[in-house]
């Protein structure tokens, strides 16, 4: 990833917030941590030449990491990051990091996505064969991501002895989650794009807002996440309009 670039820019803003952390929001760094790596990933792909249309993913890229800057410094901030955001310092750091990608994703990745595809672009089924498949390609980056992202956590050392013990599922798992969850982000973008065109979008997004956040309150239940997750899914999905 080249400096400069819009990438490393926003790479740069998520650096400068993690230093800068006030008291009181460290636990914050743990989703921030691994999203701002986890975008330095995206990033190398880029570079790499691992994506169709390298300069929409890019583009893409940043606004769906501006979605998450605004939450961050109150900006905007729905009910999914604010459920996200309040929730205890002493949860597991591996819970902090699902609260942060399940409002991420269900909630903000339809809309960044909806950011960079025109109505026009939803005509072209070409165009948004190879849209789909650069969305579906992130899959690989994150994949490869997980293992590492795991072992950032255990150096924290705040994983307890059955965290330790379900590793490999907790690995296995988690890139299951991320492919079912783009599968239902495509299929939320598609029904905000046409509530975009009939004039519901807000009304469409506020529900999506619902779902996404009652998915983060599910996620702050007492029990092992992942394997509650194993059960319910990750994703979220709306309903026909």
């Amino acid at each position: 990833m080249k400096d400069g670039n819009p990438i490393a820019d926003v790479v740069a803003r998520m650096r400068l917030r993690l230093g800068e952390l006030p008291p009181g929001l460290e636990h914050r760094r743990y989703f921030l941590g691994t999203y701002l790596r986890t975008t330095e990933a995206v990033g190398r792909a880029i570079d790499q030449g691992r994506f169709e249309d390298p300069d929409w993913v890019e583009v893409w890229d940043v606004k769906f990491a501006e979605l998450y800057l605004q939450a961050h410094d109150g900006e905007r901030v729905a009910r999914p990051w604010r459920l996200a955001f309040d929730a205890p310092e002493n949860l597991p750091p591996l819970v902090h990091v699902l609260l942060g990608i399940n409002a991420h994703v269900n909630y903000d990745l339809p809309q960044a996505l909806l950011a960079v595809i025109s109505d026009d672009d939803f005509l072209d089924r070409h165009l948004m064969d190879r849209r789909r498949r650069d969305h579906e390609r992130i899959d690989g980056v994150l994949s490869e991501r997980v293992g590492a992202e795991d072992d950032e956590l255990a150096a924290t050392g705040a994983r307890s002895l059955v965290d330790r013990a379900l590793t490999p599922f907790n690995r296995l798992a988690s890139q299951r989650f991320l492919r079912e969850a783009r599968q239902k982000v495509w299929h939320n973008t598609t029904e905000l794009q046409q509530a975009r065109l009939d004039g519901t979008y807000e009304k469409r997004l506020a529900e999506l807002e619902v779902l996404s956040a009652a998915k983060v309150a599910d996620l702050l239940r007492p029990g092992q996440v992942l394997l509650r997750l194993a059960v319910t899914g990750f994703g979220v999905m709306l309903p026909p309009a």
